[in-house]
């Protein structure tokens, strides 16, 4: 790895297409199983420059766009048990750095969940650059972090008879992204 890569892509400021795009997650129930969900409704730019520790990106999620194909754990999820999305609607991702190759990865930014705002790292690759059927300029990529809901005061739990609590406290997030260039006009 070079001290600083030359940017695989197209510079220029890429546009999300969230069509193409998922915003997962999952996170341990009841200490055997698994409850995944994603986000419906998000956002993303992202800015390439010459360099790849000179590009950056930004995303925005809607809370109450929450879908774990349960209506009634939606609904909790987006009470203030948890997201409180009436008074936190939006969950913000800005990058302070990024680093690695195409096959490896590191951004780092600030998330903020709940008005509070935490450093964290996404272990990152590209997917690659290519011009699609209709001529648009597309690139993908797959990011993935686990951060623990507590630090950003999500801390609602129950405590099972057996032992141990409902929801753990780690979440793995888990991002496929597809963006476009613009075209010039």
């Amino acid at each position: 790895m070079t001290a600083t890569a030359t940017s695989p892509l197209t510079a220029g400021v890429w546009t999300l297409d969230a069509s193409h795009s998922e915003v997962g997650f999952s996170v341990r129930h009841a200490g055997i199983s698994k409850v995944r969900g994603s986000f419906t409704e998000f956002d993303a730019t992202l800015t390439i420059a010459e360099t790849i520790e000179a590009s950056s990106v930004e995303a925005n999620i809607q809370i109450a766009s929450v879908n774990t194909k349960d209506a009634n754990r939606d609904g909790h999820l987006k009470s203030a048990d948890f997201f409180d999305a009436e008074q936190f609607p939006t969950m913000t991702f800005k990058s302070t750095s990024i680093k690695g190759d195409a096959d490896d990865l590191v951004v780092v930014g600030d998330l903020t969940i709940r008005g509070v705002t935490k450093e964290v790292e996404l272990a990152a690759e590209l997917g690659g650059q290519a011009v699609d059927a209709f001529g648009a300029t597309r690139a993908g990529f797959f990011a993935s972090t686990t951060i623990s809901r507590k630090e950003f005061g999500i801390t609602w739990n129950a405590a099972l008879e057996a032992g141990g609590v409902l929801v753990s406290d780690k979440v793995k997030i888990e991002i496929d992204a597809s963006f476009v260039l613009p075209t010039a006009e």
